[in-house]
């Protein structure tokens, strides 16, 4: 009879009067979203708008946090197409936007929160205050807030230029490098959760704000925050689906290789009390590169499937696709390595932390040295 008590209830049986409230909220707003702005969408638009609901109900229900990120974040981005009220002008004239809640206002927000961030989870760290740490997440949490309020605001801003001008906010380096910082930090965020673990937040954060560091430079030397019309290439809706799907990717693998310098110091005797056990880093580790490599290996095929419609083959040996190539075959060896060799530690840890030089060259190395199918990303 105890046990039978004790059997947890399915999972639907689970969900209280405010995991169906937040579901109904999605569906409110995606019905509005669908009324307001369908036909600007094509049908795979209007696919991923459909579909976008009980995914974002399914991560509100099993990671309640997300639920307060999707509130505010949303709650603020239609405040700002409030507004504009149709017209982009309103952007210096309207205090909020002006300062706060326009694209580029949100994205400097996001940047500072990160910057504080980091500040915050060393303090964490080297001073072993719990304090400072819940300050560290709680600044995490806002940045990421930022950040996808700037994304979901510089759509609407496309659209206010021109029709013909508007699309998703993925398709250069200045918007990829914000979808980054959201992505890494909310991948991050999860695992802290799940872990009970801030520490290792003070490592993750220095890669989310290198990745600030370049969006800073990338708006005040090259005015790369200025939106402008896709070029031909970009022109498709393979992109909406291939550019997060990659980006998930190079997250988790960003996150495993910041976990991996935390468990070499750890091994040295660098602070190793304030830092998980070796055993715990090494999961952590683990569970970064398998639910990257998944990703990466969809973005891959997804990626193939776009080649075969634009140029009409499924691959054609451009640098970017060796590139990727590479990085699927060096996070594939290290998964077999851990899986059916039962490799575990040092050497993983340091590939993970290779792993990161080899995808920052695929990523960006391409770009800069190399020339291709890709080369409409150059820096």
């Amino acid at each position: 009879m105890d046990l039978a008590l004790d059997t947890p209830q399915p999972f639907m049986k689970r969900l209280s009067v405010f995991d169906w409230l937040f579901a109904v909220a999605l569906a409110l707003g995606a019905g509005y979203a669908f009324n307001r702005y369908g036909g600007y969408m094509d049908s795979y638009d209007k696919g991923v708008l459909i579909a976008i609901v009980p995914v974002l109900a399914w991560l509100g229900w099993t990671w309640k946090p997300i639920r307060t990120l999707v509130a505010v974040s949303f709650g603020l981005a239609l405040a700002a197409v409030y507004f504009y009220r149709g017209d982009l002008g309103r952007m210096e004239q309207a205090f909020f936007l002006k300062f706060m809640i326009s694209s580029q206002a949100a994205i400097m927000w996001m940047c500072a929160l990160y910057a504080l961030a980091t500040i915050a989870y060393w303090a964490g760290l080297l001073g072993k205050s719990a304090f400072a740490a819940k300050t560290g997440t709680a600044l995490t949490w806002s940045a990421a807030a930022m950040g996808l309020i700037g994304l979901l605001v510089r759509w609407y801003e496309s659209y206010l230029i021109s029709p013909d001008v508007g699309h998703i906010p993925i398709s250069n380096l200045y918007e990829v490098f914000v979808l980054f910082t959201l992505i890494t930090a909310l991948l991050y965020l999860y695992y802290e959760n799940r872990y009970q673990q801030r520490s290792v937040g003070a490592f993750v954060l220095l890669v989310i704000t290198a990745a600030v560091g370049f969006i800073l430079w990338y708006t005040f030397d090259r005015q790369a925050h200025e939106i402008q019309p896709l070029v031909p290439a970009l022109q498709s809706w393979w992109m909406k689906i291939h550019v997060p799907a990659n980006f998930i990717g190079y997250g988790a693998f960003s996150i495993a290789a910041m976990i991996g310098v935390a468990w070499i110091l750890s091994n040295k005797g660098i602070m190793a009390s304030r830092l998980p056990s070796p055993d715990v880093l090494d999961d952590m580790m683990y569970k970064c590169i398998a639910i990257g490599f998944a990703f990466f290996t969809i973005a891959t095929i997804l990626g193939a499937m776009w080649a075969a419609e634009a140029w009409g083959g499924y691959w054609s040996w451009d640098p970017k696709e060796t590139w990727a190539l590479i990085v699927w075959l060096n996070y594939a060896a290290w998964l077999h390595l851990r899986l059916v060799k039962g490799l575990r530690g040092k050497v993983l840890a340091w590939w993970a932390v290779v792993g990161l030089l080899v995808t920052t060259f695929a990523f960006l190395g391409v770009n800069m040295f190399l020339s291709g199918l890709h080369s409409y990303g150059e820096l």
